[in-house]
């Protein structure tokens, strides 16, 4: 299987982080680049590096308001008297439907939903090549192949189409589903991460060219709370596109594969042409975020449970963080999908 990954995408290097209101150490650290590419070899892959494709495919999912203020937001934030090193929001305005602000921190309040993504000097050349990795998995795929993996570090699907959050900034799954749109009439988005995809929710709400479903962890209690629950079907065009299947904290492989069984289902239903997978590994027993416990062995499990649907498929990484089992897991489930699909 081909990987797709640049250098680049290191560079961001977050510091910042607030959990319940302390300070910690950010968990989205690049090392998490040489454990995945670690795992991505050890799964055969070959690891190749992304085209530069420009701000095209990702303006496709993505507002030129909310583009041009990653790319100088931190030129900006820079000038103002004693801030913080890394654009940090302190404010975020009630709603979102009345004017737009000029200056630099009323602007971070309005396009960063939380703490967890701070921004630097270098994100902006990190995440677009994150995305570019989308994309070029999505492409080869179209060429051809059976599947492409992306290793997109930062990830990406909790970025909304104006708004960053829990270490997003470009959705790299929506950008890889909208490039399949280019010679596809329907794809389907099924995100396992850990955490709920509530940007890429939010992105094709109201569209029905893109089926969106999540499996993860109950967000009553859990990241991001206000999204990801069961009524969440869609809205207009996209009432029924939208499929949520939140499971209990703790929940481990069978109940894992039940809710694939379930959703499978749906995607039969829809008829799609192409497959995104964003993968979180954060679903792990021993992820530091421990909010379900799928096993190691269980992660080939899914992954040949996906293979079996037999759709083209890019694979976008998602969360998946720190622990001694992090290549393991991406090797674990990259093995078993190739090993379902004959790769």
């Amino acid at each position: 299987m081909k990987a797709f990954y640049a250098e680049e995408q290191k560079r961001h290097d977050p510091k910042a982080f607030l959990s319940s209101g302390a300070p910690q150490p950010n968990p989205e650290q690049p090392e998490r680049v040489e454990r995945l590419l670690t795992g991505a070899r050890d799964a055969g892959c070959t690891i190749l590096r992304p085209g530069n494709h420009g701000l095209g495919p990702i303006a496709a999912v993505h507002t030129p308001e909310y583009l041009d203020f990653l790319e100088h937001i931190y030129a900006r934030w820079q000038r103002i008297a004693e801030a913080s090193d890394e654009v940090i929001p302190n404010i975020h305005p009630l709603a979102r439907d009345g004017r737009y602000p000029a200056s630099a921190v009323g602007q971070a309040g309005y396009h960063m939903a939380d703490t967890a993504c701070p921004i630097s000097g270098e994100t902006w050349e990190s995440v677009r090549w994150s995305a570019w990795s989308a994309v070029d998995a999505a492409d080869a795929v179209m060429s051809g192949d059976r599947a492409a993996y992306a290793l997109c570090r930062p990830p990406g699907h909790h970025a909304f189409a104006d708004v960053a959050g829990g270490f997003c900034f470009l959705n790299n799954s929506a950008v890889a589903a909208q490039r399949f749109l280019s010679n596809a009439a329907r794809v389907v988005i099924l995100d396992i991460d850990l955490h709920h995809g509530n940007g890429t929710q939010g992105i094709f709400y109201q569209r029905a060219d893109v089926l969106t479903v999540s499996i993860h962890a109950d967000p009553v209690r859990f990241y991001p709370f206000f999204w990801g629950h069961v009524d969440e079907r869609g809205e207009g065009p996209g009432l029924g596109y939208n499929l949520n299947l939140p499971l209990e904290r703790k929940s481990g492989d069978a109940e894992f594969l039940a809710a694939l069984d379930f959703v499978f289902r749906r995607i039969r239903a829809y008829a799609p042409d192409a497959l995104v997978v964003a993968l979180g590994l954060d679903a792990f027993e021993g992820d530091p975020f421990g909010g379900l416990s799928v096993s190691t062995p269980g992660f080939g499990k899914i992954g040949a449970a996906i293979a079996g649907l037999g759709l083209p498929t890019a694979i976008v990484q998602e969360g998946g963080y720190l622990c001694d089992a992090l290549s393991d897991n991406l090797t674990s489930f990259l093995t078993g999908f190739g090993t379902a699909a004959k790769l």
